[in-house]
């Protein structure tokens, strides 16, 4: 009896947990793309590394989304809760895009912009670890929550110059002598600046819970 009568209360399901553990999963890709890039360990090991993670990540965006459906009181409207997770993951499948171009043009050299972006998508990574326990008590942590969104939109346009930067050198080095090689360096610039444009709209939807809640 007690159990049918339990199964007819309102439900907050563990949004905030999820968030939690995707935006450490997203760090951890981070981390590992960044060390990919930057020539450190075993590169096979790395790509496998942020392979894992992206699948990680969308074992806990399906959680997400099927908690959204399960569930009678949400902490935040259900399409912020979907658009939110969504940022989040589209963080993650950019990195896993990045290490497959690199695995798959066997790429071991990399241009200093690069490893410059890919230090940006830590620090962008290591700001929404620790804005996401905040969202348990918006109305208490709104401007916490928005200087850390400000933080990540300066980070995404420090982003933008770096890849801008890259792709005029690596043009320049390579665009008459080695047009492969360009075309290579411009896939891997396009996908590290979707990681950070992808944490740019994570940076937004926390604005938004932020205008809806605080």
């Amino acid at each position: 009896m007690f159990a049918w009568f339990q199964r007819l209360l309102p439900r907050t399901g563990n949004f905030f947990e999820l968030f939690e553990a995707h935006a450490a999963i997203d760090l951890a890709g981070a981390r590992a793309l960044a060390r990919l890039v930057g020539g450190e360990g075993d590169p096979a090991a790395m790509i496998a590394e942020v392979i894992a993670r992206e699948h990680d990540a969308d074992d806990v965006t399906r959680d997400v989304l099927k908690t959204v459906r399960s569930t009678f009181l949400t902490p935040f409207d259900r399409g912020a809760i979907a658009t939110l997770i969504g940022a989040l993951d589209d963080t993650v499948d950019e990195m896993q895009a990045a290490a497959a171009a690199i695995d798959l043009y066997q790429v071991r050299e990399f241009a200093p912009e690069m490893r410059e972006m890919a230090a940006a998508a830590v620090e962008a990574a290591e700001l929404a670890v620790a804005a996401m326990p905040l969202l348990r008590d918006v109305s208490r942590n709104g401007q916490k929550l928005h200087d850390f969104t400000e933080q990540l939109i300066r980070i995404e346009g420090r982003a933008d110059e770096m890849h801008a930067a890259g792709l005029k050198r690596s043009l320049g080095e390579f665009g008459r002598t080695d047009t492969l090689r360009f075309v290579v360096e411009r896939e891997l610039y396009k996908h590290l600046e979707r990681v950070l444009d992808a944490f740019e709209d994570v940076a937004d939807e926390i604005d938004g819970i932020v205008i809806d809640h605080a």
